[in-house]
């Protein structure tokens, strides 16, 4: 019996590169998004899409049901939506910071906290959370979105000690540089947030350097070939990595000392 697979923000990136490569393999692929209009070019490759607002109670209940209703599980989570808001901390209105807590760690856990009654009622599921290499080292003007991707790095640590028991299996992605919307996304908030703020000069510098690697990133189907190798091992590791810079960053990010470490991300700011 083919694995029913619910991942979010599908509309594009990992999300939409994930739904197509796990679909191409075997599974049976829902894709949720908000933007639901962005996935009708899935339909064809027998994906099934549903709209769905991790913002919104009502919207995640719904989906949820919906496909317990027609598959009867949900076999793999894959929490994928998610954005990065950028600015200097001292702009970014805390509406703002909540928001990308909101979308980017509350809707997470919700769906995960959704999913898992079916998952111990059949003792198998996993549930894979997209942090990033941004979950692990932070950089200027990132402060909101490191910190919703350092949380999920947490609460993802002790989820998966407490669901073990049940043979559900929590495995965190993190990504480095990959090729999606993301980053412009990022930038714009940044250049808008604090591009004429007494951080304008600095976030200047930071959005050029960004530009300056948006070549350097590999397409986003390297993040779905590395998922399809978490959800198919019989163990797989709490933590899997790729992409741009993700090697190096996590290698800064375990063994170097702050100050150091400090150095190493300002002298990228030029």
């Amino acid at each position: 019996m083919k694995k029913v697979v619910l991942i979010t923000g599908a509309s594009a990136g990992i999300g939409k590169a994930t739904a197509i490569f796990l679909a191409a393999n075997g599974y049976t692929v829902y894709g949720a998004a908000r933007r639901v209009d962005r996935l009708n070019d899935l339909i064809p490759l027998e994906i099934k899409v549903i709209p769905m607002d991790v913002t919104d109670e009502d919207s995640m209940v719904n989906g949820v049901n919906q496909i317990i209703n027609e598959e009867g599980k949900i076999d793999i989570l894959i929490n994928n939506a998610g954005y990065g808001s950028y600015g200097a901390i001292e702009d970014v209105p805390i509406a703002d910071a909540k928001q990308q807590l909101e979308v980017n760690l509350f809707g997470l856990a919700r769906l995960i906290e959704l999913v898992l009654p079916k998952m111990r009622e059949h003792h198998y599921g996993k549930i894979v959370n997209i942090s990033s290499i941004g979950g692990k080292m932070a950089t200027p003007f990132g402060g909101w979105y490191h910190a919703s991707k350092f949380a999920i790095e947490g609460l993802s640590d002790s989820l998966r000690n407490e669901v073990k028991q049940f043979g559900i299996d929590v495995i965190v992605i993190e990504p480095g540089g990959i090729k999606s919307e993301w980053g412009q996304i990022a930038m714009d908030s940044l250049i808008k947030t604090s591009g004429n703020t007494a951080y304008k000069t600095l976030a200047g510098k930071f959005s050029k350097a960004f530009e300056q690697t948006v070549d350097k990133n590999p397409e986003p189907v390297i993040i779905a070939e590395l998922i399809k190798k978490g959800i198919e091992a019989k163990k797989p590791k709490a933590r899997y990595s790729a992409g741009y810079m993700a090697a190096p960053a996590l290698f800064m990010a375990w063994f170097l000392p702050d100050r150091l470490k400090d150095k190493v991300i300002m002298s990228q700011v030029k």
